[in-house]
């Protein structure tokens, strides 16, 4: 998952009762406004399908001063889009009986391999599925040697190594996490019990059959060519991402053809031999501590007053990434975008399934400095601070890093600038931290938009 600091969160303004999806005119112009005007992103592709068909709307370029224009064709990284599929293929191989939700982990490691446990609770799947397992975001011994391409050179082995070392924090099942490790583990899991490669599994068991031709992990010459260039939020060219052990955390490349292909299958708009496990991903659930959000296998539900949306978006180093649907509605979007700045995506998605407001335009970009903070002193920020009655931010700490999320959104790595003042990197926005007489954080204020919106601590957070 992504940040996706908007103002939208700080309300908590609900959506509209009754909500119309926009018009190809009004998508457009969301693009033109998001693109040319603060230049948020380089290029950006929607799609939309309902009872009414499939329709398509990009505007931008495959590459920063690329005249070529991008369309449903353009290959994007969906980041962690591709846990959702890495799900799938676990409901799927429980459907077919090759696997049970509730197998420890372990059972698919080879011998000698340690997989943390607690008690006489293992790590089951439906525990990595769920972000549940009590394992980290991400292992601690990732040393990459390019940090522009981070899961390039991180080795079977270091990922066995790291679950041998590792103690569990707390009980298995006990709480949400969001785990990049945990994904990663469940798709290298079911590919040693179907005994091939995560990529292939992928293509056989559902891109396959989905006529997904455009998603997968490897690209061809041909794909190649319709690769749309990763950008960093200040619009500078990004190295695209490997991700070899941890590919079902983050993978998969596709295009908004696919992906609404996808789609149509999960709104039942297709048949295919995937319903059974489509069905049976959205029946798990599991609280995420965040009201109104729940967490299915690989999917977000989030509630709200006129139904639910399912979704997931990811993100890479130069790409950001939406899909989502209302399966009352049955209106499916997805949005993809060739910027690693969050307003490319997740708000434009959320805003045509349900009307949330669009994040405004950021105010004048100023630089920041990191500074180094250790981990004793982070522990102090870790916690839930409420916004509004069902908006919250949860600060987790993990080692010498510090990470915040948003109800309904996604996690990302914010950065000192002083013991009181954090900011993001992914997208404009600071958090200062008030500190109470026993030394912990006791409220935040979030700076963005020219807006600074006050939270208080209602939850002390992981040490």
């Amino acid at each position: 998952m992504t940040l996706a600091i908007t103002s939208t969160a700080a309300d908590g303004a609900p959506a509209p009762s009754a909500w119309a999806v926009p018009s190809d005119a009004e998508i457009h112009q969301i693009l033109v406004d998001r693109i040319d005007t603060p230049h948020q992103g380089v290029g950006i592709v929607v799609g939309v399908i309902d009872a009414h068909g499939r329709r398509f709307v990009s505007y931008g370029a495959l590459e920063k001063g690329d005249p070529r224009p991008l369309g449903p064709g353009t290959i994007f990284e969906i980041g962690s889009m591709s846990k959702v599929f890495t799900s799938l293929l676990l409901a799927d191989m429980v459907a077919r009986g090759e696997v049970s939700l509730n197998d420890p982990a372990a059972t698919y490691l080879p011998a000698g391999v340690t997989v943390p446990r607690r008690g006489d609770r293992q790590i089951t799947l439906a525990d990595l599925a769920t972000h549940t397992s009590g394992l980290p975001r991400l292992p601690n011994n990732m040393s990459p040697k390019d940090p522009h391409n981070p899961y390039a050179d991180y080795s079977v082995e270091q990922l066995y190594a790291f679950l041998g070392s590792y103690a569990l924090p707390r009980d298995i099942g006990a709480r949400y996490e969001y785990s990049n490790l945990g994904g990663g583990l469940l798709g290298h899991v079911l590919a040693r019990r179907a005994a091939e490669d995560y990529g292939t599994l992928v293509h056989r068991r559902i891109a396959g059959p989905l006529h997904m031709d455009d998603t997968t992990i490897a690209l061809s010459s041909a794909q190649l060519v319709r690769l749309a260039k990763g950008h960093t939020a200040t619009l500078q060219p990004a190295a695209n991402w490997d991700l070899p052990t941890l590919a079902g955390a983050g993978g998969l490349r596709s295009d908004a053809k696919d992906i609404l292909n996808f789609l149509a299958a999960e709104l039942g708009y297709v048949d295919t031999p995937l319903n059974r496990a489509m069905k049976a991903q959205l029946a798990v659930r599991r609280p995420t501590g965040m009201p109104g959000l729940d967490i299915a296998l690989g999917w977000h539900i989030l509630a709200g007053k006129t139904g639910e949306v399912v979704w997931h978006n990811g993100g890479t180093g130069g790409y950001r990434s939406f899909m989502g649907f209302d399966p009352k509605t049955r209106v499916g979007v997805v949005v993809l975008t060739n910027t690693a700045t969050v307003a490319g995506g997740d708000d434009i998605g959320f805003h045509i399934l349900s009307g949330t407001p669009l994040a405004p335009p950021p105010g004048p970009h100023v630089e920041r400095t990191a500074i180094s903070l250790d981990a004793k002193a982070l522990a102090a920020y870790a916690g839930r601070y409420q916004f509004a009655p069902a908006v919250f931010m949860a600060i987790t700490r993990d080692g010498d890093r510090l990470y915040a999320q948003v109800t309904g959104q996604g996690v990302a790595e914010i950065f000192p600038e002083s013991r009181s003042e954090f900011f993001w990197k992914v997208v404009d926005a600071q958090v200062s931290f008030e500190m109470g007489p026993d030394g912990r954080a006791s409220a935040v204020v979030l700076h963005q938009n020219g807006r600074d919106t006050p939270a208080k601590r209602v939850e002390d957070g992981p040490p």
